[in-house]
């Protein structure tokens, strides 16, 4: 894949691989490619869960129970 940009991105994403640590271009940019991906599945989540109908309340008892089942699990 080849991407061309302005001189002024390419200056942006150049100050961004030297300062942020990243070894080349292209790893910048498949980072914020995972990003944006992560964003989407969390907008996607978020939505489901704004869809869905209401749970019980999230009380004392109901992250007790929680941790009671992660410490079966673990």
């Amino acid at each position: 894949m080849n991407i061309s940009l302005p001189e002024t991105l390419k200056s942006f994403v150049d100050e961004q691989v030297a300062g942020r640590g990243y070894g080349t271009s292209s790893e910048y940019v498949r980072a914020l490619i995972r990003k944006d991906q992560d964003r989407q599945r969390l907008r996607r989540l978020l939505l489901d869960g704004a869809e869905s109908a209401p749970g019980g309340p999230a009380d004392t008892a109901y992250f007790e129970a929680l941790r009671t089942h992660v410490r079966q699990e673990g």
